[in-house]
């Protein structure tokens, strides 16, 4: 039976991973429908977004954190009880403070990513370290593409709660298989927590985020943005002091300024923006009406089809990425990965009209975010010490998170000025979504270029050098960690 639970193990912490992309993008097909079905306003709507990433965003660098220190599979258990219990309350209500509630507490799962990785460090042998990482980075795009079509169907044929009550379910088996699978890893960095610390962060990227994300609802020149973002600054600078004198920070800050940790965060924040722009640009464009001249008019159901593809894709390519960072080292990776994203752009420049081509280019996005998603936590866990792998990881998760954030306001302010009158509708043109689909391109590349500034690890380039001379067949993904 132990050795069951010990091969059931990355399975299940993927499956995890899958599932907290699942819930993040379920309410999706729901926010046009949502106003009428709870009596509340479209602006009160969007908070059920907006409340996921919040959270998201403060929770995962802080249970990180707690992991390193009281145990990674206990805070994980914590992690995926909050995403399930988040769910049944969305499922027991229509009033939208209790769901927008509910959807902060399951803004706690995006934590399960960086944890798994740090689960797998420690417990796996080396040999598949590199292949179960892999995997679990690419998690976040496979449910990001399961989900959208999944629970567009829920929708269409069943009753809106319905949805909350199958992912409840779902949620339920997660946790009890990771209850049963996952074991204790002994791995920690005794202390303690730094509460300071994290309210002062959380503080600050409430600020942030909230800024960004309401920056267009509310005016970017508005007294309540240009207050935010003041806020931020401020808190943030305090934050970073308070950071640098204490004992046991939340955040290593000496640790983040190397230049082996702190490019692979900033590649993570440009990555994170390149590849939002692929599924958010995508769905608008494809469900655009035939009037605009190149809508397809598609469903949102046929739209999340569209995207599937993709990630089915992440899922076959995640042991090839980890194969390529074995023999050329992660850097080479990521950047390999965030160039192919960069010629999925490309060929939606050139064509973005007919489906075929849409599809063809959004999966060769998906391919390049799969090989860049797989080589950062490779990056991160090869660069700092294993009783901090889970709260760097959850740092880097959380710049992917901005670059997301920042992606969907940029996005945004292209398409709102570059629009024309269909129907007596504005909607964007096909010149914003191209415009959009260059800003995210580029982006991709100086992702790239900032993957090949990140130092070479001295240790694996001896043990290459060392392999070479002797043909010993080794996974090198994480030498020198």
């Amino acid at each position: 039976m132990a050795a069951l639970r010990d091969r059931l193990a990355v399975p299940v912490l993927a499956f995890g991973g899958i599932l907290m992309a699942v819930m993040q993008t379920v309410v999706v097909p729901l926010l046009p429908d949502l106003p009428r079905l709870t009596g509340a306003s479209a602006s009160a709507v969007s908070w059920m977004v907006t409340a996921t990433l919040l959270s998201g965003a403060v929770l995962t660098p802080v249970l990180g954190r707690a992991g390193d220190m009281y145990g990674k599979r206990r805070v994980l258990l914590m992690a995926l009880g909050l995403m399930t219990v988040g769910s049944l309350l969305c499922a027991l209500t229509s009033d939208i403070g209790v769901l927008i509630a509910a959807r902060a507490l399951q803004g706690a799962a995006a934590a399960v990513v960086p944890l798994s990785i740090s689960i797998l460090r420690d417990e796996l042998p080396p040999e598949r370290t590199g292949s179960a990482v892999a995997l679990m980075s690419s998690t976040v795009g496979i449910g990001a593409a399961l989900g959208l079509p999944l629970a567009a169907l829920v929708v269409q044929y069943a009753n809106w709660h319905v949805m909350f009550w199958a992912t409840t379910a779902l949620g339920a088996v997660g946790l009890a298989l990771a209850w049963w699978a996952v074991r204790e890893s002994p791995v920690r960095e005794p202390g303690r927590f730094d509460t300071l610390g994290a309210v002062g962060l959380a503080a600050g990227l409430i600020c942030l985020l909230l800024g960004v994300s309401q920056g267009g609802t509310w005016g970017w020149g508005s007294p309540r943005i240009l207050c935010l973002f003041v806020a931020c600054v401020l808190i943030m600078t305090l934050w970073w002091i308070q950071q640098r004198r204490t004992e046991r920070p939340l955040v290593d800050l000496k640790l983040a300024a190397r230049p082996r940790v702190a490019l692979p965060h900033i590649a993570a924040l440009l990555t994170g923006f390149a590849f939002y722009g692929n599924s958010l640009v995508t769905a608008q464009l494809v469900q655009a009406p035939k009037e605009t001249g190149y809508g397809l008019g598609l469903s949102i159901v046929a739209t999340g089809l569209c995207l599937l593809p993709g990630g089915v894709t992440m899922l076959f390519l995640s042991p090839v990425s980890a194969r390529i960072s074995a023999a050329r080292g992660p850097r080479v990776t990521l950047a390999l990965g965030t160039a192919i994203i960069a010629l999925g752009y490309v060929i939606r420049i050139m064509d973005s009209r007919d489906l075929w081509l849409i599809i063809l280019g959004a999966t060769v996005c998906a391919i390049g975010t799969t090989l860049a998603y797989s080589a950062l936590p490779t990056l991160i866990l090869r660069a700092v010490p294993a009783g901090q792998t889970a709260s760097a990881n959850g740092v880097n998760v959380l710049m992917r998170t901005i670059g997301q954030a920042v992606c969907s306001a940029a996005v945004a302010a292209v398409l709102v000025h570059h629009t024309s009158l269909v129907g007596g509708a504005p909607l964007p043109t096909l010149h914003g979504y191209l415009l959009a689909f260059a800003m995210a391109g580029t982006v991709a590349l100086v992702a790239c270029a900032a993957a090949l500034s990140i130092p070479a690890d001295p240790a694996s380039r001896a043990t290459r050098r060392t392999r070479g001379r002797t043909g010993a067949p080794r996974d090198e993904a994480l030498e020198g960690a």
